[in-house]
C-alpha cells in the first residue's frame, strides 16, 4: 500500500466481527496561526474518526478557536487546547465518548510547559484510549516524557489504545525508539503514503508518528496526496493519518 491517495486507505465500518476501521490524523496546527480555512479543508480531506492535535491554541478565546475548526472540519471538539497545554483531540460523531482528561506534565524552569489530551472512546462495541502529545524539544525530558505516555497508557484500562503526535524527534532516536518498542509505529508497520512531515516546504524528516498497542491491526499509514499549496498554507507541519483496525473486545 504505496499510493497517497486518500481513496486507496480503507474507509471508516464496522466489520462483521464487531472490529472497527478507523481514519486517525495527527496534526500539528501551529496555534492556528497560519491559514485556518486551508487547516479545515485538509482535515476535512482526510476523512477522520479522531484527530489528535498538537499546538492547538491556548490563550485568548482558544475554546472558541477550536470549536470553530472542528466545525469547519465536520469535527466537535473532544477535550484539550488550553488545558492540556497545546494537545487536543476532535472526532466525528461516530465516536462514543466514555471519558477524558487533560494531563500536565512536570514543568522543567525554563523550558514549556508539555502536556496529553486523552480520552477513550467506543465505536459500536469497541473500546479504544487516545492520547494527543507534543514532547519536549530538550532531548532528556523528551525521554522521560516518553516514558510518562507509556505510562499513562497502561493506567487508562483500555486492551487497545492509540497515541499520535509531535516527538520532536527522529526514529533513530532514543525517545522515538522506546515508544516504538512499546507500540507499533504505524508507518513503519505499513507505510502508505509519504514518509516526511516537516516542512511542507521541504519534507526531509520524520517527526510526527500514530502509535498503536500492539492487537491493533494498521491498514496504512503516512501523509495524504493532498494539495501542496493547501497544506503548505495550513500549517508548519504535514498530516499523519493512518486506518487502524480495532479488534472488538
Amino acid at each position: 500500500m504505496d499510493s497517497g491517495s486518500l481513496s486507496v486507505l480503507p474507509n471508516s465500518r464496522t466489520e462483521s466481527d464487531g472490529s472497527a476501521v478507523i481514519r486517525v490524523l495527527s496534526y500539528n496546527i501551529r496555534s492556528m496561526r497560519d491559514d485556518p480555512v486551508a487547516l479545515a479543508r485538509v482535515m476535512k480531506a482526510c476523512a477522520p474518526d479522531l484527530v489528535l492535535v498538537q499546538e492547538a491554541p491556548r490563550f485568548f478565546r482558544w475554546r472558541k478557536k477550536l470549536a470553530r475548526l472542528a466545525r469547519a472540519a465536520d469535527l466537535v471538539l473532544l477535550t484539550g487546547g488550553g488545558s492540556a497545554a497545546g494537545p487536543a483531540l476532535l472526532c466525528s460523531l461516530r465516536a462514543t465518548v466514555e471519558r477524558t482528561e487533560d494531563v500536565l506534565l512536570p514543568l522543567t524552569p525554563g523550558l514549556h510547559r508539555r502536556g496529553f489530551a486523552t480520552a477513550v472512546v467506543r465505536f459500536g462495541g469497541v473500546r479504544l484510549g487516545v492520547v494527543s502529545c507534543h514532547l519536549s524539544l530538550q532531548k532528556d525530558e523528551r525521554y522521560a516524557q516518553g516514558g510518562m505516555l507509556l505510562d499513562r497508557i497502561a493506567a487508562m484500562g483500555v486492551e487497545h489504545a492509540v497515541a499520535g503526535g509531535d516527538l520532536n524527534e527522529r526514529p533513530d532516536g532514543r525517545t522515538f525508539r522506546r515508544l516504538a518498542n512499546a507500540l507499533n509505529d504505524a508507518w513503519a508497520t505499513r507505510p502508505w503514503g509519504a514518509e516526511y512531515t516537516s516542512t511542507p516546504a521541504d519534507p526531509h524528516q520524520r517527526i510526527d508518528a500514530i502509535l498503536a498497542t500492539k492487537g491493533i491491526e494498521v491498514l496504512g499509514c503516512g501523509v495524504p496526496d493532498l494539495d501542496p499549496d493547501e497544506l503548505r498554507a495550513a500549517t508548519d507541519h504535514l498530516p499523519v493519518l493512518a486506518a487502524l483496525r480495532i479488534p472488538a473486545a
